[in-house]
């Protein structure tokens, strides 16, 4: 080790974003254990994986009730019920899938944090591991050797942080949203269309639309998403792994982490929780990032142009205030808020469809030419799924198709049958 002009250690991680947590000792450059270790104790609890998931349910549970958060009452629930009624109904004549809802209930905000938290971490741990895994990396080797099982608390501190944020963006993402689908994504538990009622009732106000004709639109509207990933086998499973593939590949900055870190105390709560808030550890893309997040915010835009097109068919005839409730919803969507701005922040993916209105475009014109059953038809495999150069073109997609799209399942699979028995047979003259 080498010393300084006054003959005292030198402090190993001098420079590093853990200069403070570990000069603590005085002038010896060495922390005292001891303290350092009920320091760290006092700030975290013991869990396992990248995120203290109970910190940050912890965290965003108490954002949530800082303002009523009431349960919803059986009215409420009732509500809710014949309002998803209502809407399956409607959309078995817009659209080719049958209804995917096994039950319908109305949430508080609490309860929505609970019920969609199993897929947030499997959303959010893939970048929690990175981030928390640069924390160490930033130490040069010499504070390794010398930091030792302090490593490990390291890494609890990491995911203490983590959890923070993770709870600061829920607790955000949970005053703004208006179903279980709302941002696009199936967080709720498949087949539950879900409606969260204080926020619902919140929208409602700056509208001049009925408050029931507002709840049965966002009934609608989650009734759809839940026919698509009911009877679009695929479609749940590439959208979560989609987020969580990004989320793996993204390039954590470890030299942007030591900057933004070299003058932070770890022993001031406040002051953490500003970094935190200010973006501290917020990835840095690549190019092939960019690649990713094109392709997933086109599925994004793709699922929720579909909802649109197909809720508007659903309510043309039926709902005289469909078009105003179209339109405000399109602008939320397009806003944002708070908590998704946290959210991207955290794991560097915004999640509002970019391109809805050139989806929905490109959904209704396909419908127009060929029928719902070929619109539909689409979803069959990822393969068929419009690209982002599709959407530059929205009237353009399949326009040189002069049949229709495969129209339903049995037909597909009939087909494909077909196939087999040709390959098997080798009898080249069946038509």
């Amino acid at each position: 080790m080498t010393e300084n002009p006054g003959d005292e250690p030198e402090n190993p991680f001098k420079g590093t974003p853990f200069e403070q947590l570990f000069g603590a000792g005085g002038g010896s450059g060495m922390p005292d254990l001891n303290a350092l270790m009920g320091q760290m104790q006092a700030m975290m609890a013991p869990h396992d994986g990248a995120v203290n998931w109970k910190l940050a349910g912890d965290i965003a549970r108490r954002q949530v009730a800082q303002e009523p958060d009431p349960t919803p009452t059986q009215r409420q629930q009732d509500a809710v019920a014949d309002a998803v009624r209502l809407a399956d109904h409607w959309l078995d004549e817009a659209c080719e899938f049958p209804s995917g809802v096994q039950s319908a209930a109305a949430w508080s905000r609490a309860e929505w944090i609970e019920s969609t938290r199993d897929v947030w971490k499997v959303l959010v741990e893939p970048v929690a591991d990175h981030v928390v895994g640069a924390m160490g990396n930033a130490l040069p080797d010499e504070a390794k050797q010398m930091a030792g099982p302090l490593i490990g608390m390291l890494g609890q501190m990491g995911g203490a942080m983590f959890g923070s944020q993770v709870g600061s963006a829920l607790g955000g993402l949970a005053s703004e949203v208006l179903t279980a689908s709302d941002i696009g994504l199936p967080l709720g538990p498949a087949g539950r269309a879900a409606v969260v009622s204080v926020n619902v009732e919140a929208f409602a106000e700056g509208l001049d639309v009925s408050a029931d004709d507002v709840l049965l639109y966002l009934a609608l509207r989650e009734a759809a998403h839940q026919r698509l990933f009911a009877h679009v086998p695929w479609l749940r499973e590439h959208l979560i792994s989609a987020v969580a593939d990004y989320g793996r590949g993204i390039a954590i900055d470890t030299s942007g982490i030591e900057e933004q870190m070299r003058n932070l105390n770890p022993t001031d709560p406040t002051a953490i929780q500003e970094a935190l808030e200010g973006g501290l550890f917020e990835p840095k893309k690549t190019p092939a990032q960019e690649a990713a997040l094109q392709r997933l915010e086109t599925t994004l835009a793709l699922v929720e142009g579909w909802v649109d097109e197909v809720v508007g068919q659903a309510t043309s005839e039926r709902m005289p205030a469909a078009a105003k409730m179209q339109e405000a919803v399109r602008r939320r969507r397009a806003a944002g808020g708070p908590g998704e701005q946290t959210f991207a922040a955290l794991v560097g993916l915004e999640l509002r469809p970019r391109r809805l209105r050139d989806a929905s475009t490109l959904w209704g014109s396909l419908r127009s030419r060929h029928g719902t059953d070929a619109r539909d038809a689409v979803w069959l495999h990822p393969d068929l799924l419009p690209t982002a150069a599709d959407l530059d073109d929205p009237l353009g997609f399949r326009e040189e198709t002069a049949e229709p799209l495969t129209p339903s399942d049995d037909d597909f699979d009939a087909e494909l049958a077909k196939l087999l028995d040709e390959g098997t047979s080798g009898d080249d003259s069946a038509t």
